[in-house]
């Protein structure tokens, strides 16, 4: 009797066991975790930055974005400029053309000097140092008048500075034009270059007018004279110097 009481027991238990088990298995939904074995190659190589490669579109996408909008925005400032610069009125006298600088924004100071050059001679400045002048030795000063005297000053420290920035500029683009045509008129390029560096000949007001002329030459679909110009500036590019 204890024998089969035993074997019964075990019977049942096992049973109970195996039951569990098959309903264990029986209702777990079947899933692949992991291929980490396929000696025949039928998934083929692993994939892998599949993420890495979403962020770096999107980030494209961000910039490409970014770029179009800052873009559109330099377009828009340009045109604003172009337009705000034809619908300006020319000054007739030394006393308007100050108020006509004085009303002009502090990024269009240098475009003003060089459009107003020939009008800013000993009769503006001396208009400049009379209201300065009456300005500085008032009697009973009040605070515009003292705002209009900082004003004055400004201005007239950044139309010098502007104007002798300006005649420089003028002076080394007329050397570079002199410059300019005499590489294109010579023979031997090279040994014209070699003596224009002993003469401090080659600087970047040369440069910039080769890039000009390169970049007329294509507008002006001169394909051969862009080219052999662009030759040339790498050429003068080896010796600046300055």
């Amino acid at each position: 009797m204890a024998t089969l009481s035993f074997g019964i027991a075990t019977t049942s238990v096992s049973a109970a066991v195996g039951y569990g088990r098959r309903s264990h298995y029986k209702c777990r939904k079947a899933s692949i975790l992991c291929v980490g074995w396929d000696p025949e190659g039928v998934f083929g190589p692993p994939q892998t930055g599949h993420l890495a490669r979403l962020e770096f579109r999107r980030r494209l996408e961000r910039d490409a974005e970014a770029r179009e909008a800052f873009e559109r925005l330099a377009r828009e400032d340009k045109e604003r400029r172009q337009s705000l610069r034809q619908s300006r009125i020319f000054p007739d006298s030394p006393q308007d053309l100050i108020e006509y600088f004085l009303d002009t924004e502090a990024q269009e100071i240098e475009f003003e000097i060089a459009r107003m050059r020939p009008r800013l001679n000993e009769e503006f400045f001396a208009q400049l140092k009379f209201e300065l002048g009456q300005l500085r030795f008032a009697v009973n000063k009040t605070e515009p008048m003292e705002d209009r005297q900082i004003e004055l000053e400004a201005l007239e420290k950044a139309i010098q500075e502007g104007i002798e920035a300006y005649d420089k500029m003028q002076g080394e683009l007329v050397k570079a034009r002199e410059s300019l045509t005499k590489i294109l008129t010579s023979k031997d390029v090279k040994a014209t270059l070699l003596e224009m560096v002993e003469r401090n000949e080659i600087n970047r007001s040369l440069l910039a007018l080769l890039d000009e002329n390169i970049a007329n030459a294509q507008n002006g679909n001169q394909k051969q004279a862009a080219e052999y110009m662009e030759k040339l500036r790498t050429a003068v590019v080896k010796y600046i110097t300055v």
